[in-house]
């Protein structure tokens, strides 16, 4: 399986956008995807999906019907059945009445498909806590729902076929994430230049180190044959700067002076090596310029902001806009896909 952890420390920088437009240009390169949404904010989900397909999928009584801004008996898309998140997946471990539960991936187009999140999931976080270090000593029970995201993913990934797995995470070290992250092969950062991203990569590398250690010296010799565990790489990809607006309080200098800071604290806190004697910004995946005037067309029309057209509202210079944003993404993906061993058209 080869999977991509989307994650920082701080919030804020896009993680989530990034995850959305990344999985729809690798699908447009060729290859099939599952995005998987193990944020329990569930904003991957709410990207992806109507407001009438969320409803459903949480199985919640139609507000917007009531309301009338949707008709009653108004045609499902189909894409979509209750009760198939990761949190129904995890429901029966919570809950002590059984392993994880069989979810089906939402259909979103051809090649790429969605593992919806849920709000509920967050109601797991104390007991993958809890169970973390039962799971050092070989605790059966314990090991089971260390490694649900794993079984979950590595079930839904082997049901569609995907080539490449794309996992968003919230911006946290809790133990939500931790399970999330011992699930990945490898892990993407997007950054913002600033003192907030600088500070989560210095939290983010030494844990890092410290979860695969844990879990490959002290829990993986111990689950049993009859249970699939990940191997915790959790290999460093290198990192997307999300570039700022820039206004007048902001100026480009302060911009690049946070900017030439992160290759010594990427170097030093997330490899675990000497920071190098010159800039070296190798281990930068690609800038990627701010959009911000193409999201909310982006969200009314539900579809990536490189994918707007005309009839979208992208009128005049906007779509020059668009064909630079289908560059970047473009040159993004393709260089995501090289680090990742996986060929692209």
């Amino acid at each position: 399986m080869t999977s991509i952890a989307l994650f920082n420390n701080k919030g804020g920088v896009g993680k989530t956008t990034l995850t959305y437009h990344l999985a729809h240009m690798i699908r447009r390169l060729g290859l099939s995807v599952l995005a998987v949404d193990l944020d329990p904010q569930a904003n991957l989900t709410s990207m992806c999906l109507e407001e009438t397909e969320i409803e459903e999928l949480w199985e919640n009584p139609s507000e917007l019907i009531d309301q009338g801004a949707v008709p009653p008996g108004l045609p499902g898309t189909g894409r979509v059945k209750s009760g198939q998140t990761i949190a129904d997946a995890v429901r029966p471990i919570l809950e002590g009445t059984g392993d994880i539960a069989a979810v089906r991936p939402a259909l979103l187009e051809p090649g790429l498909w969605l593992l919806p999140g849920s709000l509920d999931l967050s109601r797991f976080e104390d007991k993958l806590s809890n169970e973390w270090s039962r799971a050092y000593a070989g605790d059966v029970a314990a090991i089971r729902t260390s490694t649900s995201f794993h079984r979950i993913i590595e079930r839904a990934r082997q049901d569609v076929a995907a080539d490449v797995v794309l996992i968003d995470v919230g911006p946290n070290l809790g133990a939500i994430n931790r399970a999330a992250l011992i699930s990945a092969d490898s892990v993407l950062m997007p950054l913002a230049a600033d003192l907030f991203s600088l500070k989560g990569l210095s939290n983010l590398g030494p844990t890092l180190r410290k979860w695969r250690g844990d879990w490959q010296t002290l829990v993986l010799p111990r689950v049993p044959h009859s249970i699939s565990a990940p191997r915790a790489e959790m290999r460093p990809l290198g990192y997307v700067i999300m570039q700022p607006e820039m206004r007048l309080d902001r100026p480009v200098k302060a911009y690049q002076r946070w900017l030439e800071r992160i290759p010594w604290v990427y170097a030093a806190a997330v490899l675990n090596e000497a920071p190098p004697a010159h800039p070296d910004d190798r281990h930068r995946i690609a800038t990627l310029r701010n959009y911000r005037s193409l999201m909310p067309l982006a969200h009314d029309a539900r579809k990536p902001m490189f994918d707007l057209r005309p009839a979208d509202g992208a009128l005049g210079s906007t779509q020059q806009y668009v064909k630079t944003c289908f560059k970047e993404f473009q040159g993004l993906a393709r260089t995501v896909l090289a680090e990742i061993g996986k060929p692209s058209d």
